[in-house]
């Protein structure tokens, strides 16, 4: 039996791969992101990607594992990674308020044969001006911890944003339709 693992604890890749209607099962990776010395956001979310897969690969070797990162760009091209407090979330939503952001996710794909596939799925996402009701709002409910950027886009993050150019599932965290490129890419016995 061929079995296929999401090396994340993300609920919302979990919930965009079961979608697919895929068996898998989610084994968040070990790696520590702060280990990644790579400054370029495309780059890096593929590197970290690669590393998240590779690290449960190596665990799970007659598996195929998918490791995924997703960063957030400022408009001002600062990289906003996951907030550490509300007060670093606060600024992350106060610098992207009436302006756009890109979204970079990478996604790697190792085979039980060791073959790799990756790529980067890039988006804008442009947030509506916000009120400073609406920034304590988005800080109280808490949606921001664990979150590249300080937002979600889905759930109650939609209310934050007015437009998207792109991938919604890239932005999400799971592109969908680049792992589908993978997928095909290394031939695997999911789809197709």
């Amino acid at each position: 039996m061929t079995r296929l693992i999401l090396a994340s604890a993300s609920p919302q890749r979990k919930t965009l791969l079961e979608g697919l209607g895929l068996k898998f099962k989610a084994v968040p990776s070990s790696v520590d992101e702060a280990a990644c010395p790579e400054p370029d956001p495309v780059i890096r979310a593929r590197v970290l990607a690669e590393m998240k897969a590779k690290d449960v690969w190596d665990k799970n070797k007659s598996a195929w594992v998918i490791g995924c990162d997703t960063l957030v760009v400022s408009p001002d091209g600062t990289l906003f990674e996951k907030p550490e407090n509300a007060d670093e979330a606060r600024h992350m939503i106060k610098t992207q308020s009436g302006r756009m952001s890109t979204v970079h996710s990478g996604l790697s794909l190792l085979s039980p044969d060791g073959r790799h596939a990756e790529g980067v799925s890039s988006s804008d996402v442009t947030f509506k001006r916000l009120t400073e009701r609406e920034i304590d709002w988005w800080v109280e409910k808490g949606k921001w911890e664990g979150r590249s950027g300080s937002f979600q886009i889905d759930g109650l993050g939609q209310f934050l944003i007015s437009e998207i150019r792109g991938d919604w599932t890239s932005i999400v965290g799971f592109p969908v339709f680049l792992f589908g490129q993978l997928l095909e890419e290394l031939k695997a016995p999911f789809v197709f």
